[in-house]
């Protein structure tokens, strides 16, 4: 039987208490009642009075990524075929409009010694996600991490979002995509490699 190596956590706390990533709830509720009154409104009103918290402690959901641990196995049936985990949901917040960017993350690799619980692909994900973001960053440092942590052949990571900011204001684009990529080892260099992973990801050339 496969024994589990259980590595430094991402974020090793068993519970994410408020305040302790540096939020301070009170001071994100004032904020906001301030925001509301610089745009014309009143925050005390029988409608918007419980705005103020419900806005903080949406922003602070957003921002505090889960507690997780990345567990990786020997890969002692010497497997080297692409790992390929798609169509998977995220959403993030644009670090320069504080409005919500999603869509659907591919991420593969072609294993070297070790290989990840599948369910972690996606966590890394949804951890990195957890933060004001640009998805340029966001996909590299999926990337990354799957770079540094397993030593793998390869890595492929792409992402498909929709960008509020985009499509509410500015150009109004609405239906419009984001799509972003980074690739490492033999995905970056073997053109067929590559293309069969934007083949079984379903995402077009």
């Amino acid at each position: 039987m496969t024994i589990i190596e259980v590595e430094t956590p991402l974020y090793a706390s068993s519970a994410v208490p408020v305040g302790a990533l540096g939020m301070d709830r009170t001071a994100a509720t004032a904020a906001v009642a301030d925001l509301i009154r610089a745009l014309g409104r009143d925050p005390e009103s029988a409608h918007q009075a419980e705005t103020p918290r419900r806005v903080a402690d949406a922003f602070i959901e957003l921002l505090t990524p889960r507690p997780m641990v990345l567990t990786t196995f020997p890969n002692d049936e010497d497997y080297d075929e692409l790992v390929l985990v798609r169509n998977i949901p995220f959403r993030s917040l644009c670090e320069h409009h504080l409005l919500p960017f999603s869509g659907v993350g591919h991420i593969a690799y072609l294993p070297g010694e070790r290989i990840v619980g599948l369910s972690k692909l996606a966590r890394i994900l949804e951890h990195f996600a957890s933060d004001f973001q640009v998805q340029e960053r966001l996909t590299k440092q999926v990337a990354d991490l799957l770079q540094e942590r397993l030593a793998p052949r390869g890595v492929g990571v792409v992402l498909e979002a929709e960008h509020m900011c985009m499509t509410l204001r500015g150009v109004r684009s609405s239906g419009s995509s984001t799509v972003t990529s980074a690739f490492y080892g033999t995905l970056r260099e073997d053109a067929r490699t590559r293309a069969e992973f934007m083949s079984l990801a379903g995402v077009r050339n």
